[in-house]
């Protein structure tokens, strides 16, 4: 998907899904990290294709839920008109076979932010994995697994060498736990379902953008001592926030011009703490159904210029999910995209 305006970064990733016989799956596939059950057609035109424009393939099972899951992942250099030189802040992570559990798998995508973006997000995509990873409660408990690995995660970033004071990272993850989806959300990144209904596909987000935008998170913020200001206007109101027009609601301490976060919640930004900007994730659970026929994970290099139903429509325009990851009309900073099917 490419460029819109001024802002486009990019990375995608995709997973599509077929009903499976365990017993047609090698033992010599099975392993921890991104490169378990990694599809074998090494010379197909999808990997060809994805191959040339730096991206990858992928694909994991779910024995519990007779699931074989398929995933893309596609990286693009973003086009800043102002800025020809500006490095790519956002990382992805794949993790397959959780735990060494076929039932678990593991996707994130981090939008990093700040003169030390690309550093936060890197420490936040490997720590939480690991903290994740090493937690026995993730497979019984993962809203509270999530909710542990995400504060851990941003105390370790405070402790590291990395300056966060004004850097700091998103954070958007989906757990794929046997016939459920776990997703946590930290910022203003998005999951998006794409969900048959009747006789058209539909948009079901799975998570919540978290910015001022939202009548909840405004006002714990400003509870928390934060001003909110646009570039023109000192507080009141704005338009929808889809809409494209004019700079979008920041916040600021009450005696200076800063730090501007565009978000209420973060991994990092120490300073942006003492306004209320927190690393608590929201966590919401949604049972996979015969109807839902992929999910996207995207910042909001996406979702700042098209809606959740332009994304599911256009993925949904491509009869294989992988080369829709070539759609010259992406927007991404990085995005994962999903598909299960029985």
């Amino acid at each position: 998907m490419g460029c819109v305006q001024s802002k486009c970064y990019g990375r995608c990733a995709r997973l599509c899904c077929c009903h499976y016989q365990p017993s047609s799956l090698s033992t010599d596939d099975a392993g921890e990290g991104a490169d378990s059950f990694r599809i074998h057609e090494t010379d197909s035109p999808q990997r060809r294709a994805l191959s040339s424009a730096g991206g990858s393939l992928g694909s994991a099972t779910v024995p519990s839920a007779g699931l074989c899951l398929r995933y893309a992942s596609l990286t693009q250099r973003g086009y800043y008109p102002d800025s020809l030189d500006r490095a790519n802040q956002d990382s992805f992570c794949v993790r397959t076979n959780f735990q060494a559990n076929p039932d678990l798998h593991f996707f994130g995508v981090f939008d990093g932010h700040g003169q030390f973006g690309a550093q936060c997000s890197d420490f936040v995509r490997d720590k939480l994995a690991d903290i994740l990873a090493s937690d026995a409660r993730l497979s019984e408990d993962p809203i509270k697994a999530y909710q542990f690995a995400f504060l851990a995660t941003n105390s370790s970033l405070h402790d590291s060498e990395i300056d966060d004071s004004m850097s700091g990272t998103t954070a958007i993850t989906v757990l794929v736990s046997g016939g459920a989806l776990y997703v946590a959300n930290v910022g203003d990144s998005r999951a998006v379902a794409g969900v048959w209904n009747g006789n058209c596909l539909l948009a079901e987000d799975l998570s919540s953008d978290q910015t001022p935008y939202r009548k909840d998170e405004y006002e714990r913020v400003r509870l928390c001592g934060a001003r909110v200001l646009c570039v023109d206007q000192v507080e009141g109101s704005w338009g929808d926030e889809e809409d494209g027009d004019g700079d979008p609601p920041r916040l600021w301490v009450q005696n200076g011009m800063y730090p501007g976060t565009a978000f209420t919640r973060s991994v990092g930004d120490s300073t942006a703490e003492s306004i209320g900007v927190i690393a608590i994730p929201e966590v919401k659970t949604v049972k996979i159904t015969p109807n839902h026929l992929f999910f996207v994970v995207a910042s909001d290099g996406i979702f700042e210029f098209l809606s959740s139903q332009a994304v599911v429509d256009m993925v949904s325009l491509r009869d294989d999910c992988f080369t829709s990851l070539l759609l010259p009309a992406c927007i991404a900073d990085y995005i994962v995209f999903c598909c299960y099917g029985y």
